[in-house]
């Protein structure tokens, strides 16, 4: 059962929202002042405080960064009447969850709350796995996502990292598997042997052999030393092979003996060498696919293939972009010392519509070429992606193409916001009433996009 903290010093208030809360299944604990508050605080958990912004002898914003020195990652939500709205903007940029003004519709408060639960419960694992994975010295806040699909993979990596299986990570170019294999490295218990990782597809075949290997002096023209191949770099830690599915097939054949054995011969040599490694292996294609056409051994899938991850591709996960657009937008303006403040509501709607085919690294790369060409406090829409060409389309009436893009930029709306009608009306840039008006119009419904029911 979830617990929820609310504050307010109108007793009315108080008494109609526990019961609203109550009857919906919540625990539900009441207080009229910041004294009773904090000592709630640091007696109990809460999964959510719902805190008004005006008491009778404290402020809100103030009440609600006390509980963060205590609860970091505990959502608060805000009340406010109409003409403190400005006071509830700042309290969201100190860290409120959102803002409800007064009177406010009580089916509102219930979707702000459940909303603020869930990310907070995400928040709380996010920052669980980020302590767990930063005893290795990982940045685990490259790893932005607060979609379900992220909130699993999260999830799943820190399972796999307490093992010693083998892993295989299957996802786009551009997802970020390297940053996954080092975060398994980094909270696993090899975290303080070495991580070595190789791009397959960035090595000659006739290479590949002796990179891995290693060899000895006069092995072959040109080897006039003895050198240490990859896997003897990577003894006791992580080797970490991506674009695996580049490798040819004859030396497939030898990466799967020395996997099974964890022995090799170095090119030259008469003794073999044993090593002890865990092996996280990479591809953008599907595998599976690849034993259909022969391109790859189906043993050496096995092998490699025991705990599988696949990272979704960005177009999957449309609820995350705008997180990413922060974090790189802060990330850009902070290193170039550029005063811009965000995007236009039309260059985000943009970025929203694309389908991004190189995923994260093109949007990273989109957000840092805006900031670089950037003289305005705003980033327009003509800044973003200038030079992508729109796919040809046959020509529609001006009314109907107006029509479909209208319920389809709706229905991408109400699935980043989950149903949340204020939330949306905030990206869209438009009064809720005008969105209610749209929304009805294209018989689209808030309620299906809420806590996961649309079919």
């Amino acid at each position: 059962m979830n617990r929820i903290l609310v504050v307010d010093d109108d007793l009315s208030i108080l008494k109609v929202i526990k019961m609203r809360l109550e009857a919906e299944g919540f625990e539900v604990t009441v207080v009229e002042d910041v004294q009773q508050a904090m000592r709630s605080i640091e007696e109990s958990e809460f999964d959510l405080a719902v805190v008004d912004l005006k008491l009778a002898r404290a402020n809100g914003i103030e009440l609600m960064e006390a509980i963060h020195a205590v609860d970091p990652e505990l959502p608060v939500l805000i009340l406010t009447a109409h003409g403190t709205i400005e006071s509830a903007v700042e309290a969201m940029k100190k860290g409120a969850h959102s803002y409800l003004t007064k009177p406010f519709d009580y089916r509102e408060l219930l979707l702000q709350i459940r909303n603020g639960i869930e990310k907070g419960h995400l928040s709380r694992e996010v920052e669980r796995l980020r302590s767990f994975v930063r005893q290795g010295q990982v940045e685990f806040d490259n790893i932005i996502g607060q979609s379900d699909s992220m909130k699993r993979l999260f999830e799943l990596v820190a399972l796999a990292a307490e093992s010693d299986s083998n892993i295989y990570i299957q996802g786009e170019s551009g997802t970020g598997k390297g940053i996954i294999a080092k975060a398994l490295h980094n909270a696993s218990p090899r975290k303080d042997k070495p991580f070595v990782a190789i791009n397959c597809a960035a090595i000659p075949e006739t290479l590949i052999e002796s990179e891995l290997f290693g060899f000895e002096k006069g092995a072959f023209t040109g080897a006039t030393l003895n050198k240490k191949g990859l896997f003897v770099q990577a003894h006791g830690g992580t080797i970490f092979l991506d674009e695996i599915a580049e490798i040819p097939l004859p030396m497939q054949g030898k990466l799967l003996k020395a996997l099974e054995d964890k022995e090799f011969y170095p090119l030259g040599s008469q003794r073999s060498v044993k090593v002890d490694l865990r092996i996280i292996a990479a591809s953008n294609r599907e595998l599976e696919k690849e034993l259909e056409t022969g391109a790859f051994r189906r043993d050496l899938f096995y092998r490699i293939h025991v705990i599988p991850i696949k990272i979704p591709p960005l177009r999957e996960r449309k609820e995350d972009i705008p997180h990413l657009v922060a974090y790189f937008l802060d990330k850009f303006r902070t290193r170039m010392s550029k005063e811009i403040k965000g995007l236009s509501p039309q260059a985000l709607n943009k970025i929203l519509q694309y389908s991004w085919p190189g995923n994260v690294r093109e949007l990273e790369n989109a957000i840092e070429c805006a900031v670089v060409m950037c003289t305005d406090p705003i980033i327009s829409d003509s800044l973003i992606l200038p030079t992508q060409e729109e796919a040809a389309n046959s020509l529609k009436s001006f009314k109907e193409s107006r029509r479909e893009f209208e319920k389809k930029y709706l229905t991408q709306l109400m699935e980043i916001s989950k149903g949340n009608v204020s939330q949306a009306a905030k990206l869209a840039g438009k009064y809720r009433a005008d969105l209610y008006e749209m929304l009805e119009r294209h018989k689209i419904r808030p309620p299906e996009f809420r806590q996961g029911r649309r079919e």
